[in-house]
């Protein structure tokens, strides 16, 4: 049985929660602790053994990560229940962590929840994630990160030491200074998304290129990089992108 910690201010959402666990999870998850506070869920957190964390980012005396923050050791899974905040949003996935967007969507609640029962015997390694989303959240990072998880490994990665990302069905493969592959099970229009417009433009359906790297436009319609790499420019695409890229 997963224990699990619930904080939210608004007492109805905490029941709602409670509710959908007792109709969806009823034999998996089991809610130990219930707070509508920062420092509620501290003292609740430090007195309870669990493994699941149910939060809201916004709270009436803080935010979730005032109280993440008081915990060095995060041996234990993090979804988030926010409101449509695009900026909050955004933090949690550049962090790669798991969110429910209120009101709260039953399909997208079980999704959540599943993941967290069927990764029970994985290690958890979540700090940097956290730490990754608080640094976007708070806009206290001048270096901008991005969580990657793969099948096997998490990395933690510098937006200036990508290079390019490619496409490939709904994966993504980033390029980068220190790492040759990394592998994401995600579709390149969510990095998009997530990467800095101002360093980054999809150059080609399939390709996204880091700005900085660029050194050459060729006669054969690809964009030279750092280290001699090639990466194709959309004929319908080009004048854009080179007037953005060389302006």
């Amino acid at each position: 049985m997963i224990r699990a910690i619930l904080v939210d201010d608004e007492k109805y959402i905490r029941e709602k929660v409670k509710d959908k666990l007792n109709r969806f999870f009823s034999d998996k998850i089991d809610v130990i602790g219930e707070a509508g506070s920062v420092n509620e869920a501290v003292t609740c957190i430090e007195n309870t053994s669990f493994d699941l964390l149910l939060l809201d980012i916004h709270l009436q005396d803080g935010t979730s990560f005032d109280i993440l923050s008081k915990f060095d050791k995060k041996n234990f899974d993090i979804i988030f229940i926010t409101g449509f905040d695009e900026h909050a949003i955004k933090a949690i996935k550049v962090g790669a962590l798991d969110y429910i967007i209120k009101p709260i969507d039953d399909e997208e609640f079980k999704e959540a929840i599943e993941k967290v029962i069927q990764n029970t015997t994985k290690e958890k390694k979540i700090e940097t994630s956290v730490e990754v989303t608080q640094s976007h959240f708070l806009h206290n990072s001048e270096e901008k990160r991005i969580v990657l998880k793969t099948l096997d490994n998490i990395y933690v990665i510098n937006e200036n030491d990508i290079y390019y990302c490619k496409s490939e069905s709904n994966y993504t493969t980033f390029y980068t200074k220190k790492i040759d592959r990394i592998v994401v099970s995600k579709p390149i229009k969510m990095f998009e998304e997530l990467l800095s417009k101002e360093n980054f433009i999809r150059c080609h359906k399939s390709y996204l290129v880091n700005k900085n790297h660029v050194i050459q436009y060729n006669k054969q319609g690809m964009l030279i990089i750092s280290a001699e790499i090639q990466v194709p420019v959309s004929s319908r695409r080009k004048d854009f992108i080179i007037q953005q890229i060389f302006k």
